[in-house]
């Protein structure tokens, strides 16, 4: 068969299935609805290689009389989108983009450096395990915005968990063939909030919420998560001890200053030390690699004496310091390539983004939330609740961390008092390769991503979706070689 016809053949094998799926569409949703659906879609972006599955990308309106909108990218499973359940993805923060997590983590694009704007397929996307769902969350967050500037007062946990709530809901009604699939939460970072707040909020409002609106909440799998206060920041400065990062001065005087909030004002110098040691080395947030050396100064880069004040976040919840949003940067310059790629006008208009100007560049961690209002100091409790009502939880760390290290996560869980049913095993992702361990609690399981920074899927890509495949097949992952 010559290449033209072999061409033709696919082309044609491509309209029957688009077809099929259409008509099958058309039989579950309203005509008012596939025009949306339509309006959304997404049919090529600068730069994209070829694909066979479907994205969409747009605005859902969660606050009508504020004006508040969240952006959302969605891509349909690679294979039998029909059958797969449906997987939200959070970045913490709190105020990074979930878009930053698409293009440097788990999406099926990373933008690569370039005058000319280049995408490359991501060969451990996960949509291959999932139809992956993406939202700015809170308003503010890359292209999500709010029209009533006093909304930026009452930001925290409470109105990211409802607005994100009632997009949910917004989205299934636009979205309606999909409101009977498996839903999945999974996220990283502050996400340890937002992921059990969120789920939460779904199964309380599944009690009472009509047939339509009931969504089909089934778990939530969560990495390098900020969970309690108390162990959280035990957890980093034992890690950073443990990994010789600090001295013992240092280590002793985070000990005896950070341990009540009547020693904030000693707290803070002994923290800002704290972050000087790293600055000796490479990036907190995975000890091993490389950072980005550029000439130019980009959005995402920080000053040394600017980076530590912004990573006093977590301490500020413990502590009453003024908050910030955390914005370092990963691995080496692949941020840079995502926000040039998505602030060219032309990558906007392919993604129905920014249609109302919002007046600041896109950036994958906000400039726009200088304060967090309300966070609860442990979500244990929240997670104790979700472990009664069923849900399958995971927890799970990157190892070479330092900001929520696995220490941290440890102490966390033994915090929660557990049954171990299964401790401390090696799970592998090949015939040789050790690829972390698990240990299973009664409700939950726990697995560490050997040599894995704080952002798993960036720096164990092959391994982050063997987790998530496991995870959604409800599978322990290979105790042995295989």
């Amino acid at each position: 068969m010559d290449f033209s016809s072999y061409s033709l053949r696919l082309l044609l094998i491509i309209a029957f299935s688009s077809a099929k799926e259409t008509l099958a569409g058309r039989s579950e949703v309203g005509h008012d609805i596939l025009a949306q659906q339509e309006a959304d879609q997404v049919v090529r972006l600068p730069g994209q290689p070829w694909v066979d599955f479907k994205q969409y990308a747009g605005y859902v309106n969660v606050n009508e009389t504020h004006g508040r909108a969240l952006f959302y990218w969605f891509f349909q499973a690679t294979q039998n989108p029909q059958e797969k359940p449906i997987l939200l993805w959070l970045n913490g923060g709190p105020g990074c983009s979930s878009i930053g997590g698409e293009t440097l983590e788990l999406g099926p694009f990373f933008p690569e450096k370039g005058s000319k704007p280049k995408l490359k397929f991501n060969p451990y996307t996960w949509n291959k395990a999932a139809n992956l769902l993406f939202v700015e969350s809170p308003f503010g967050v890359g292209f999500s915005y709010t029209n009533t500037s006093t909304d930026f007062g009452e930001l925290g946990d409470k109105i990211t968990t409802k607005d994100s709530y009632m997009f949910l809901i917004n989205w299934f009604r636009r979205f309606p063939q999909f409101k009977s699939h498996e839903f999945y939460i999974a996220g990283e970072s502050y996400a340890g909030h937002y992921a059990p707040e969120l789920s939460e909020a779904i199964l309380d409002h599944n009690k009472n919420v009509s047939k339509e609106d009931y969504i089909n909440l089934k778990g939530f799998l969560i990495g390098n998560a900020a969970l309690d206060d108390e162990t959280d920041t035990k957890g980093m400065i034992d890690y950073a001890w443990h990994h010789a990062l600090i001295s013992d001065r240092l280590y002793q005087d985070m000990k005896s200053k950070c341990n009540s909030k009547q020693s904030a004002g000693d707290c803070f110098f002994a923290i800002n030390d704290f972050y000087g040691a790293y600055d000796e080395i490479m990036d907190m947030y995975s000890l091993y690699t490389p950072k980005c050396v550029q000439t130019k100064i980009t959005t995402t880069t920080t000053t040394t004496t600017k980076r530590r004040r912004n990573d006093l976040h977590f301490f500020s919840q413990l502590y009453g310091l003024e908050k910030k949003a955390s914005r370092a940067s990963y691995d080496p310059c692949a941020p840079d390539y995502a926000e040039t790629y998505l602030n060219r006008p032309d990558v906007q208009q392919a993604l129905h983004a920014n249609l109302t100007k919002i007046p600041y560049p896109w950036t994958r961690c906000s400039q726009e939330i200088q304060a967090w209002h309300d966070a609860p100091t442990s979500v244990l409790p929240t997670i104790e609740k979700l472990i009664a009502g069923g849900l399958r939880i995971w927890i799970y760390s990157g190892d070479t961390d330092g900001r929520l290290p696995v220490t941290s996560t440890r102490y966390t869980l033994r915090k929660l008092g557990l049954k171990i049913t299964e401790d401390w095993t090696p799970w592998y992702s090949d015939q040789q390769v050790v690829a972390g361990w698990t240990t299973v609690y009664e409700g939950l399981n726990f697995v560490t991503v050997r040599g894995a920074g704080h952002k798993v899927p960036m720096f164990a890509p092959k391994r982050a979706l063997q987790l998530v495949q496991h995870f959604l097949d409800n599978k322990q992952l290979p105790h042995a070689p295989f």
